[in-house]
């Protein structure tokens, strides 16, 4: 049970989620340290091409964004970053409901069998 696609997807959406929200916290840190550039985490393709292969397992990537510097050398745009915020904050939610559901599926097949 708890090693099927499903779980093995919303596992890895949530530690993918989790890195990226790490991510955010230090570039908004960082929004005025020189030459800093911002962390872009990436993973969702690599999540839809295991799930398609049956996997459900994939790798997180960190990158640092190409997106243009300002004049200190920094790149961190504090609307890109607080808006990235609210999304993978609202993913992470959803995610984490699904695995609950997961928990609450077994748990009732335990109880009634």
């Amino acid at each position: 049970m708890f090693d099927s696609l499903t779980t093995s997807a919303l596992t890895t959406a949530l530690n993918g989620l989790s890195e990226r929200q790490r991510a955010i916290a230090d570039n908004i840190a960082n929004v005025n340290t020189p030459n800093y550039h911002a962390k872009r985490v990436q993973f969702e393709d690599a999540l839809a091409r295991s799930i398609a292969s049956g996997s459900g397992s994939a790798a997180i990537s960190t990158q640092e964004s190409l997106e243009p510097t300002r004049l200190d050398g920094n790149n961190v745009n504090l609307d890109t970053e607080t808006l990235s915020n609210i999304d993978t904050v609202l993913r992470f939610q959803f995610a984490a409901r699904a695995v609950e559901g997961e928990f609450m599926a077994a748990r009732t097949a335990m109880r009634t069998s």
